[in-house]
């Protein structure tokens, strides 16, 4: 039996970040990319709409932060899972993104 796929949808306001990490995760057989955003209102949007099982976000975005994301997306009962992907490692910043609901933080300069 085949295993399930993955679905994941990846937010990053930066094209060659977002363009990229879409491009890898292209080529994991247990991965489908279900869709991408560049900002956080059109990923909230898009979380809504695709009901992507992972988000791949960024903190710091046009219209709505990622811990904005996080939280109205939690607030509307969307199942999503997050995982945090950003340049920012101070207790500043992944404090209130674990807090918002990240089950995850990855650095992007993270192997």
């Amino acid at each position: 039996m085949a295993a399930a796929m993955i679905q994941v949808m990846v937010v990053d306001d930066h094209p060659v970040v977002r363009h990229g990490l879409v491009a890898m995760l292209r080529y994991e057989s247990d991965i489908e990319v279900v869709g991408d955003a560049a900002d956080g209102a059109e990923a909230l949007r898009l979380i809504g709409e695709l009901q992507p099982d992972v988000v791949l976000l960024d903190l710091r975005m046009p219209q709505l932060s990622g811990v904005e994301v996080m939280q109205q997306a939690r607030a509307r009962g969307y199942a999503a899972r997050f995982l945090v992907l950003t340049t920012y490692d101070t207790d500043e910043y992944i404090a209130p993104a674990l807090s918002a609901g990240a089950q995850g933080y990855l650095l992007k300069d993270t192997p």
